[in-house]
């Protein structure tokens, strides 16, 4: 899955962005936190498994 979408998929649930890590983006929605990779292409696997966690589908 493309960063992109990743990202308009978690901003669609209410998450914003809020850091610059070393390697991942931080988003937050109150008191949920969620760190994406910063790459072009995110791991399927990976990208399932945030999803899954904050029920996006």
């Amino acid at each position: 899955m493309k960063y992109k979408d990743l990202v308009k998929k978690l901003e669609s649930v209410g998450f914003e962005f809020s850091a610059h890590g070393g390697n991942h983006d931080t988003f937050k929605r109150r008191s949920d936190t969620e760190q994406i990779p910063r790459h072009k292409e995110i791991n399927e696997i990976t990208a399932k498994k945030i999803m899954k966690k904050w029920n996006i589908k």
